[in-house]
């Protein structure tokens, strides 16, 4: 591939400023690696880069294209609506002529290429739902009224945002394989190389690219390279050994990490033309997957309480009601041995409880009623 090569969504032709080169960025060393992960293997599901503004989120995104085979660059804007996004079907087409009629959106577009989200914290869930689940999968569906079509989706998922400006919701943080965390640099000397690298590129974009043909040219090659012998490579026992410790120690929720981080592993493995993976290439894709997975003691202990809660309340509502029934009992044994009701009986457990003994009514003489005997008489 030749970074200098025209490319409509690129060059000045296509009524645009080449990109920056990747190679050219200065202290972005973490962010470069990341790209080159998922350039490699897309189905590790896209890097989200997270920074305040003018850290180079979007000039990156951008820089990497170029060293892809095909180079397509596709922009997903935060407007744009669901059927923009997967495409549409032509149903009447499909009712009148019994075939169906696909308009491609923009994750066909992006397919061999990158897909770029700027501000993916400020665009509909349901829309980060789609796009994530065709960067994992490969393969993009759309399904309207019983009619289903499916086409190619693998693309390279970049996105970017800006973390002053909202959050991404933990269930769809989760989702991006890779994250890279951007920090202000307070650093004289590298601020210096980063301004003085950007104003020579503004200058003269063509000569600034041409000082980096030799490194964008080795880096499109190797990424071309290791994505053909990203399947070859063998995982030991070892490895995975290291890679499930590392994200029982992280505490994470389900198993994607030990996915992504064995994927990332790979593809970096296959970057430096390794023939397996090791426990080193783990430790260096660790913290690209973890550090957006991994929960404090805090949130595990405040995690823990919360799933115990309802058990909780059920052993202490046991327990009272326990307690309630013991009073209950223990106030009908008082009363009752207590004899406040005048009968002096000794419990319910007694067989006599509340037995009166017989006793003499004898015999009344009542004035004015003679004896039924004397009547007789």
């Amino acid at each position: 591939m030749n970074p200098n090569r025209s490319n409509p969504s690129l060059s000045p032709s296509g009524g645009g400023v080449p990109p920056f080169p990747l190679s050219a960025l200065v202290g972005q060393d973490a962010l470069r690696e990341a790209l080159l992960l998922v350039a490699v293997d897309p189905s590790i599901g896209g890097v989200l880069v997270s920074g305040p503004r003018g850290t180079a989120k979007s000039t990156a995104a951008r820089s990497l294209a170029e060293l892809l085979p095909d180079g397509h660059f596709v922009t997903l804007p935060l407007g744009a609506s669901e059927d923009r996004v997967v495409g549409t079907l032509d149903l009447d087409e499909a009712l009148r002529a019994g075939e169906i009629k696909f308009s491609p959106g923009l994750l066909a577009r992006a397919n061999n290429g990158v897909l770029y989200v700027d501000e993916v914290n400020l665009l509909a869930d349901a829309l980060v739902d789609v796009v994530l689940d065709a960067a994992a999968s490969g393969i993009n569906v759309i399904e309207r009224d019983g009619i289903s079509h499916s086409h190619p989706a693998r693309f390279v998922l970049i996105g970017t945002m800006n973390p002053e400006e909202g959050e991404l919701r933990p269930q769809l943080l989760d989702r991006f394989g890779l994250m890279v965390q951007l920090e202000n640099c307070f650093d004289p000397d590298v601020r210096q190389r980063i301004v003085k690298a950007r104003m020579a590129f503004d200058l003269d974009p063509d000569a600034f690219r041409e000082s980096y043909a030799t490194e964008q040219q080795s880096l499109a090659r190797g990424i071309c390279e290791a994505r053909a012998v990203l399947s070859t490579l063998t995982i030991g026992d070892d490895v995975h050994e290291a890679v499930a410790m590392r994200c029982i120690e992280a505490a994470v929720d389900g198993m994607r990490a030990d996915l992504v981080m064995l994927r990332a592993a790979r593809a970096l493995a296959a970057l430096e033309s390794a023939t397996a993976v090791t426990g080193e290439h783990v430790e260096r894709v660790a913290d690209l997957v973890l550090g957006h997975r991994r929960r404090e003691p805090t949130q595990r202990t405040n995690d823990a309480q919360s799933r115990s809660a309802p058990a909780n309340r059920e052993r202490e509502q046991g327990r009272g009601d326990e307690r309630a029934a013991g009073d209950r009992n223990v106030a009908a044994g008082a009363s009752a041995g207590s004899g406040s009701d005048g009968l002096g009986g000794s419990g319910h457990d007694d067989p006599d409880w509340g037995y009166l003994p017989p006793e003499s009514a004898g015999i009344v003489n009542v004035k004015g009623v003679i004896p039924l005997s004397a009547k007789k008489r």
